[in-house]
């Protein structure tokens, strides 16, 4: 038997109050900020029409709604940042979403021994973007995967060789940081590009300049094969390289600021779009990030 009538409103319709300490800040001052222009504007129509507050409970109550329903509008999680930059012509997203279901050329991390094995989660972690670019790009042919990355490394001379004894698992060939493999495709290259170092106990490591090194090389790299198409990458660092030396804040000012100066320098891409996980996004701040944004789009119009 179906029953008829009003559904209770779901859980996820329902407003909730913000959980990153950033959404909390923001909401307890956009409520203490619209409770004082409310009772300046009650006190106010007190004094011309006495009759309006004869009851202050009823408005005592739609004040606090009012306020507390102005708190969660301001408080809430904003999705995405949008830049248009005139100079030299190109557009920068910050988004949340998967990275797998972007069009275009992808940027995947690496480490210096561009490593792919995942059976034993050991050496490479399956739920990284470098083990969902195994899984989702390459159906999980370790072996096609490896192929294109031993031709794209092919002219590349490595900087030094483990020992079976030093590293028994994964590749002992080391290249140097900074190294982009330029992989399948167009419209539809990834470019792997190594940031991060992998110690002999399978264990990666990277640091700020490792990343902006690697960054920069990216982006020459991207310039020479990509046509100027469309790029989207992770939130590169904050996964399992463990560069521990900026948050999730930072790490997306820094790779924003080194696409931008070398844009300014010759155009990279027509736009980067940079998609962050769900779990990531409570720990950047939208807001600013575009202010940010907007910072380097100024700057560039008085350079111009």
């Amino acid at each position: 038997m179906r029953l008829t009538g009003p559904r209770p409103p779901s859980r996820s319709a329902r407003p909730r109050l913000p959980r990153s300490w950033r959404g909390r800040r923001v909401f307890t001052g956009s409520v203490l900020a619209a409770f004082g222009g409310v009772s300046a504007v009650v006190q106010f129509a007190g004094q011309l029409f006495p009759g309006v507050v004869s009851r202050p409970g009823p408005v005592l109550a739609a004040s606090v709604a009012l306020c507390l329903a102005w708190g969660l509008v301001r408080a809430r999680p904003q999705a995405a940042v949008r830049q248009e930059f005139g100079r030299p012509g190109m557009t920068v997203v910050v988004e949340e979403g998967d990275l797998f279901d972007q069009p275009g050329h992808l940027v995947v991390g690496f480490t210096d021994t561009f490593d792919t094995l995942v059976d034993d989660g050991v050496v490479i972690n399956d739920g990284s973007v470098q083990g969902q670019l195994l899984a989702r790009r390459y159906a999980g042919d370790a072996g096609r995967l490896d192929a294109e990355l031993a031709a794209a490394l092919a002219g590349v001379a490595p900087v030094a060789w483990e020992s079976p004894r030093d590293k028994p698992r994964g590749k002992r060939a080391r290249y140097p940081i900074g190294t982009v493999a330029v992989l399948g495709t167009r419209p539809d290259l990834v470019f792997g590009v190594a940031y991060s170092r992998m110690g002999n106990d399978c264990v990666a490591s990277s640091g700020v300049e490792d990343l902006w090194l690697g960054l920069g090389r990216l982006w020459d790299a991207v310039r020479r094969h990509g046509q100027l198409e469309r790029l989207t990458m992770p939130l590169t660092g904050a996964g399992l390289a463990r560069l521990h030396d900026l948050d999730e804040d930072s790490l997306l000012r820094l790779i924003l600021l080194s696409f931008v100066v070398h844009s300014w320098e010759r155009r990279v891409c027509r736009e980067l779009r940079v998609v962050v996980r769900p779990g990531e996004l409570g720990r950047i701040d939208l807001p600013e990030t575009g202010a940010f944004l907007a910072g380097l789009a100024a700057g560039a119009r008085r350079h111009t």
